[in-house]
């Protein structure tokens, strides 16, 4: 999903990108892990000190986790439309999504699950699919559908962060931009303005023509936000 920054970004910065557990390449381990631990691991492996950290989506709940628990190894942080540990929307939207992608999994319909999520998280509330630039939401499908066919273990179990991060957004003390999307979820725009609020060092952007996914539909608008405010912010 970063194919469209990271050549770019690379003439700027040395960049990393890795498949978290269960995405990718990555499979699901049979024993507890942490996802935010799993990031500090992978930086102390390549012997890097300090980066700047942007994700998307559940990864940007990873590099919120990430940053409060390791906060001398972030420099600057970008979120895209994140989830945040400790919350739990009340949107009636997503607890019915919820339900029905839950439903569709367990019948085995891989394609129902995955043309719902896309309907979702890729059209958004506003869009009708043609809407959407085919090839991008072809390349969304094939992740998502390969995403649920990762086995999961019985013993496998993603700890959280404790105490969670909806219950810490003051201690975030990095600058950090925020990016959402003008067709996503209302939930989406709700949160990120809460964190904008929340986070001292925060500051907001909407990137039109686009839903969840920014950096895949609005590749050169996403790039240069996101590298005007690292340049902004170089130490």
């Amino acid at each position: 999903m970063w194919d469209q920054q990271f050549q770019t970004f690379a003439q700027h910065y040395q960049v990393i990108r890795y498949d978290l557990r269960g995405f990718g390449q990555s499979s699901v381990p049979a024993s507890p892990f942490a996802n935010h631990k799993d990031t500090f691991a992978l930086l102390e492996h390549l012997g890097i000190k300090q980066a700047h950290v942007i994700g998307i989506s559940f990864g940007g709940l990873v590099a919120l986790d990430f940053t409060l628990a390791f906060p001398e190894k972030v420099t600057a942080l970008v979120l895209g439309a994140p989830d945040v540990s400790g919350r739990q929307s009340s949107s009636a939207d997503i607890q019915r999504f919820a339900k029905e992608e839950e439903a569709l999994l367990e019948q085995g319909d891989l394609e129902g699950a995955t043309e719902l999520n896309l309907r979702m998280w890729v059209d958004g509330p506003r869009r009708t699919p043609d809407q959407v630039d085919p090839t991008v939401r072809q390349r969304i499908y094939e992740m998502q559908y390969h995403a649920f066919t990762v086995p999961i273990p019985d013993e496998a179990e993603a700890l959280p962060l404790e105490p969670p991060a909806i219950t810490r957004l003051a201690e975030i003390h990095v600058p950090t931009l925020l990016i959402v999307g003008e067709y996503d979820i209302p939930d989406k725009h709700e949160l990120v303005e809460q964190l904008a609020l929340e986070i001292p060092e925060a500051r907001q952007i909407v990137i039109p023509g686009a839903a969840h996914i920014v950096n895949l539909e609005q590749p050169a608008e996403f790039n240069r936000v996101v590298l005007e405010f690292l340049k902004e912010n170089a130490t």
